[in-house]
């Protein structure tokens, strides 16, 4: 739902550059005599490699590839986000990040936490193979049912089927409520081209959890690709209305999922997830669907119908605080949006409380500068 609004390119002009998205500039200060560009960003290098990044630069701008842009700023491989002690967003090198973890590792192997942690990063960056190899150190030191499920990723990554059954196996025996090892057991069954016990799998996941969106998403998906998009949705509407899934929002959320992306399938889209919302109507993941595609056609008014009964959903649910906030802020309803935020910031989920300062601290902004023009 949210929209943005072109920005201004007077500065840009005035400093004898424009800059637009898709390429960066690197260039010494000194090349922007008439100021920096406002959407510019400053990056100081530090270190030891400040002065060869200056030597480069005496001639002028240059182009640079990516990967040229971080070893001159001094980082080893890629930057990636992480967080400080203190919960703040730094930028570091991916392989100075995995390093730092694989010795905060090493050096007390018996802490299995600091091997997840490290195994978790692995995986996220596609070092299945490492991965793999920490994660089996973990399960043998009694790791439990999630470290297996863990291991068996990694290997249903490497394409190592019969390795990735017996470990996704032992995960499903440990995790009896959780339906992913029977959905990844599903993928083996894929790359072993097992058509019925693949889909052996994905009816199990859904059994063991009616609510698993992705469940429902992947057996949609199996009998599409084997009968076509008709068959699958009536395949998916039937089993949605057998008495064990009956108050599970889960099949249509699924289902919208396939017609929501294009303007032409919006309207069904909007309709699947009406029932979704009918079957359970507190449910934040139906309600976030149908809100955002009623925010995507335009119709604000529903959206502020949709939500309104539900904000004491919101003040545990900063997704729908957002599609709530945007659709009352282009209908400039400001008395509700006043009474929205004084409510979400009493909330006890940080991000709620976050983004109802930060919204209130703009909306005041927003207000002071009409004022002033007033």
């Amino acid at each position: 739902m949210t929209q943005s609004t072109p920005s201004s390119n007077k500065s840009n002009d005035a400093a004898g550059i424009t800059l637009t998205g898709g390429a960066a500039i690197v260039a010494p200060i000194t090349a922007f005599p008439s100021g920096v560009p406002s959407n510019a960003v400053v990056v100081i290098p530090l270190g030891p490699n400040g002065a060869p990044l200056e030597k480069q630069l005496i001639e002028g701008p240059m182009a640079m590839k990516m990967e040229d842009v971080w070893k001159v700023l001094g980082f080893n491989g890629p930057a990636v986000q992480v967080q400080d002690d203190q919960g703040r967003p730094i930028a570091i090198g991916l392989e100075d990040l995995l390093g730092g973890l694989e010795k905060h590792w090493v050096e007390n192997p018996d802490d299995l936490m600091r091997g997840r942690i490290f195994a978790q990063e692995l995986m996220k960056y596609e070092r299945h193979a490492k991965a793999e190899g920490v994660l089996a150190k973990i399960v043998a030191k009694g790791g439990d049912g999630e470290d297996w499920l863990a291991l068996g990723v990694t290997q249903l990554n490497q394409q190592k089927w019969e390795k990735a059954e017996g470990t996704l196996k032992g995960a499903q025996n440990l995790l009896k409520d959780n339906p992913y090892p029977s959905l990844h057991l599903a993928k083996v069954a894929q790359g072993q081209k097992n058509t019925t016990a693949e889909r052996e799998h994905v009816e199990r996941a859904i059994q063991i959890a009616p609510n698993a969106v992705d469940a429902w998403a992947y057996l949609f998906n199996l009998v599409k690709d084997a009968s076509g998009e008709a068959a699958a949705r009536k395949e998916i509407e039937t089993l949605a209305e057998a008495p064990v899934n009956a108050k599970t929002a889960a099949p249509y959320v699924a289902l919208q999922g396939f017609y929501a992306q294009e303007e032409a399938t919006r309207d069904t889209a909007i309709e699947i997830a009406k029932k979704a919302v009918d079957r359970a109507p507190a449910d934040p993941l139906a309600l976030l669907c149908l809100s955002a595609l009623y925010g995507q056609a335009g119709k604000l008014d529903e959206v502020i119908k949709t939500l309104a009964p539900h904000e004491a959903v919101m003040v545990r649910d900063v997704r729908l605080a957002h599609n709530y906030f945007e659709a009352l802020f282009q209908s400039k309803d400001m008395d509700k949006i006043k009474a929205l935020l004084n409510k979400l910031a009493t909330s006890p989920n940080a991000e709620v409380k976050q983004f109802a300062i930060e919204r209130s601290r703009a909306i005041a902004q927003m207000l002071q500068q009409q004022a002033g023009q007033a």
